[in-house]
């Protein structure tokens, strides 16, 4: 049976002005960092991306080694655009990324304009797309100069490969240097997308000023610190969890420490007497800050998508709730 979206999309989720551009991102954005790789099945993922899109959710982001394997988030993103997406390709912010390891030797990694380049139409056939909404260096080279780094986000613009330019996981410091060689180029920064969440602030240490002072927006990943910020780690770490796999190495055990599953109940509590999940109140939580224009949610289920929208229905906090928090996390 054909897919045919919601009517009512657009009327159940915020867009917000990223920084001083043209382009809006849905309040949640959905990333297929994990879940939608050759491993996973299939008509979960395609669920997933309807559900999203019914939902008001437009922006979908990817990078070239999501997997795994490597690429095969982009070639499954592809099977589910031909399948239900052909005629809303204009309806979508698609992005993605190059910067870590996609293929052996020394042009398969890093930030060279060989690489960035190379790795972008790789992505762009992978995806079946002539060009992407935006496009990321995934994380800083020590190596490469920057000025080199941002010229080939440049030229990527230029060529008509990508609509707008970001980075992802620069420091405030080398963020102001990259904006200002992008200026000089004459291409426009529009984002940053960083971790973010109630576990994780460290952009509230100058980066998220920064991006509000030079017109550009941030995308926080990881709101919900891999879960951390769920119901699933109330009682410790079920046998079943990210945390408890051992070859993940964003998350383990190690991560969950007393302290931090003390703090979760303590949120969670806040959480419960605001009405909410406590997913649904750190989402909004880190839409709170300045600068951050759009909150992106990974989901292995259909359920989670639904929950993580509803957060934007109670955005506010009252000052008491505040309060609480910062005593918590402090």
């Amino acid at each position: 049976m054909a897919y045919t979206p919601d009517e009512n999309r657009y009327e159940s989720i915020a867009y917000n002005r990223c920084g001083n551009s043209g382009l809006k991102l849905p309040a949640i954005s959905l990333g297929l960092w994990n879940n939608f790789g050759g491993e996973d099945v299939f008509e979960n993922q395609r669920k997933m991306i309807r559900k999203a899109f019914d939902l008001g959710i437009t922006h979908f982001d990817l990078a070239n080694n999501y997997g795994p394997p490597p690429g095969s988030a982009e070639e499954n993103f592809r099977r589910i655009l031909e399948k239900d997406f052909a005629g809303y390709r204009d309806e979508m912010v698609v992005s993605t990324k190059a910067g870590f390891t996609m293929w052996p030797g020394p042009y398969g990694d890093w930030g060279s304009k060989k690489y960035l380049v190379a790795s972008l139409d790789q992505s762009l056939k992978r995806m079946g797309l002539d060009y992407v909404d935006i496009f990321y260096h995934h994380r800083p080279d020590p190596e490469t100069p920057l000025e080199e780094t941002m010229a080939a986000l440049d030229l990527i613009v230029r060529q008509g490969k990508a609509l707008y330019v970001g980075i992802s996981n620069y420091n405030a410091e080398d963020t102001e240097k990259a904006i200002d060689i992008l200026e000089r180029q004459g291409t426009p920064f529009i984002i940053h997308q960083a971790s973010y969440s109630m576990l994780n602030r460290w952009v509230e240490d100058g980066l998220t000023d920064l991006l509000a002072k030079r017109g550009a927006g941030c995308i926080a990943f990881v709101p919900l610190a891999q879960g951390l910020l769920t119901d699933k780690y109330l009682n410790g770490i079920p046998e079943d969890s990210r945390a408890a796999k051992q070859y993940i190495r964003s998350l383990n055990e190690k991560d969950v420490s007393p302290d931090v599953i003390e703090k979760v109940q303590q949120l969670n509590e806040v959480a419960r007497d605001r009405g909410q999940s406590l997913a649904q109140m750190a989402l909004v939580w880190v839409l709170r800050e300045k600068a951050v224009v759009s909150a992106l949610i990974g989901a292995s289920k259909v359920s989670q998508i639904e929950e993580n929208v509803k957060a934007l229905e109670k955005p506010d906090f009252t000052e008491s709730e505040i309060d609480q928090i910062e005593k918590i996390l402090r």
